[in-house]
């Protein structure tokens, strides 16, 4: 089984090389007959941004590549499985990973999975980030109210894709994107 977190430790140095920021590493496709195709999911933003365009999307992936095969040249093997590496932006939807997420995003819509049950058997809480401490997240839930639960317990997290979350969201940079570009006949 691959080594998730040092898998990360080797991707993070090169992320940070082009001046982004890791937002995720996670190895997708695990399956008991092996038939399946694994693939190494890496999240990146542009700290000014928070986006990724193609062309870092391209060169992380090339670094990230050139940076595992070189560890396998000298013996490392990270993933010992067959896999295809996703280098992505995390969306507008994205995960709720880090800490400083949860407290940038405060005020919109957070699907919440959780390792332990809250209010009762309740593992699953869905509502507007309404406080976030640096260790316990406080979601307000349309039908029961404010929910609390440690940070710790979370297993999953991502933004529910509204109007309000759209709205706060910075556009790509569209500069150029008005000009046309003709093709001379000769």
């Amino acid at each position: 089984m691959a080594d998730i977190a040092r898998i990360t430790a080797v991707i993070a140095p090169e992320v940070e090389a082009m001046g982004l920021e890791l937002v995720r590493v996670a190895l997708f496709g695990k399956s008991e007959v092996g038939d399946e195709e694994h693939t190494l999911q890496v999240m990146a933003e542009r700290t000014d941004t928070g986006q990724l365009v193609i062309e870092d999307c391209v060169a992380l992936s090339h670094r990230i590549s050139d940076k595992i095969d070189a560890l396998e040249e000298a013996g490392e093997v990270l993933i010992e499985e067959a896999y295809r590496l996703e280098v992505s932006s995390p969306g507008i939807d994205r995960p709720l990973t880090r800490p400083k997420d949860w407290a940038a995003w405060a005020g919109h819509e957070a699907k919440v999975n959780l390792t332990e049950p809250v209010d009762g058997n309740r593992k699953h809480i869905q509502g507007d980030i309404a406080a976030f401490d640096g260790e316990t997240v406080t979601l307000d839930e349309k039908k029961s109210g404010r929910v609390s639960f440690p940070l710790a317990h979370v297993h999953s997290a991502r933004l529910v894709l509204t109007d309000r979350l759209l709205a706060a969201t910075r556009p790509l940079d569209a500069s150029g994107a008005d000009e046309i570009l003709e093709e001379q006949e000769d």
